[in-house]
């Protein structure tokens, strides 16, 4: 049954949505990147979470800023030059760098240069709305402030956005091309999402077009044009897609779609780990740490930005806690 924030939701939007159409798209397109609240649901939840803050507890926060936001980025193994790997971890929506931790601290065990970002409206990011535009350019801020990245990895809206940011698919903002890119439980493309947001708003067909009008506005591509699978075709770097096939946020045809799109996608079926406990289970970590090893030593960085040039800070190699 509707809850009665929703039922006053639905029906502000349709009495504007009969006047003023354009008005209602652009209001629900604000409620669309409205972003959910930071506190973790659930006493399974605020353990993962309490953990996850312990082990960023060690790392480095930069404030990263650009136009339309800021993003906070977690660094470990930073602050000396040298040649060595250089990884962005980016979470999904309603998620933050505390979830992803166990893999940011799984790749910084290698020795790697690792960032976590933290999105808009996310984890100790500030602001409450997150779009793929704001996504993009915090991913593209990390690559300015850091320098290139050996490989990056996303979850669920981030992997969306890893791969979007890779193709330059949005104008005005630099492409962040990686030596590789992991996908985890990624969606290929967004319109099934503003569908299903209109239904459960019940917008009538011109508010709908307003909305899904509005994502044009604000992130400069046209709604219909968002195919990241398309994107990762041309990118000519290797890319992994890990997906459950029980995931029930993300359909397993997005990981197809990405899959079809050339013999430089592999797949990796995580099944039995659905949408979130994905990020951390065993046998994802290994297959990742597994493709990451795969790149030429040639291919690693050089930290430019850094000025100390005595000594890397290592990370400890610590076994990995994991919360089933």
């Amino acid at each position: 049954m509707p809850s009665f924030a929703l039922k006053v939701t639905r029906l502000g939007l349709s009495s504007l949505g009969r006047i003023l159409p354009r008005l209602a798209g652009k209001a629900a397109f604000r409620l669309f990147c409205l972003t959910p609240s930071r506190r973790p649901r659930g006493a399974k939840a605020e353990v993962t979470f309490a953990q996850g803050r312990a082990r960023l507890s060690s790392a480095e926060t930069i404030m990263l800023a650009f136009q339309g936001g800021q993003a906070m980025a977690y660094r470990f193994n930073g602050g000396a030059k040298g040649r060595r790997e250089r990884f962005l971890v980016v979470h999904g929506w309603g998620s933050s760098s505390e979830y992803m931790s166990e893999l940011t601290v799984f790749l910084a065990g290698t020795g790697a240069e690792v960032i976590s970002l933290d999105l808009p409206g996310h984890g100790r990011s500030p602001g409450r709305f997150l779009n793929v535009r704001l996504a993009v350019s915090a991913i593209a801020a990390a690559a300015e402030r850091f320098g290139p990245f050996d490989a990056t990895i996303g979850h669920s809206f981030g992997g969306a956005s890893i791969a979007i940011a890779a193709a330059g698919f949005l104008p005005g903002i630099e492409p962040v091309l990686p030596g590789r890119l992991v996908l985890i439980g990624a969606p290929c493309a967004m319109a099934w999402l503003f569908t299903d947001f209109g239904r459960l708003m019940e917008l009538d067909p011109a508010t709908q077009a307003a909305l899904e009008a509005e994502v044009g506005r604000v992130t400069c591509r046209k709604l219909k044009e968002y195919d990241a699978a398309r994107g990762v075709r041309g990118l000519g770097r290797p890319v992994l897609v890990i997906h459950a096939e029980d995931d029930k946020e993300v359909s397993a045809d997005h990981a197809r779609a990405y899959a079809a799109a050339g013999d430089h996608v592999r797949l990796f079926w995580a099944n039995g780990f659905g949408h979130r406990r994905i990020v951390s289970a065993a046998p994802v970590l290994t297959a990742i740490g597994e493709f990451l090893e795969e790149a030429p030593a040639s291919a690693r960085r050089e930290n430019a930005l850094e000025t100390d040039g005595v000594s890397v800070i290592s990370f400890p190699r610590t076994s990995v806690r994991r919360v089933s």
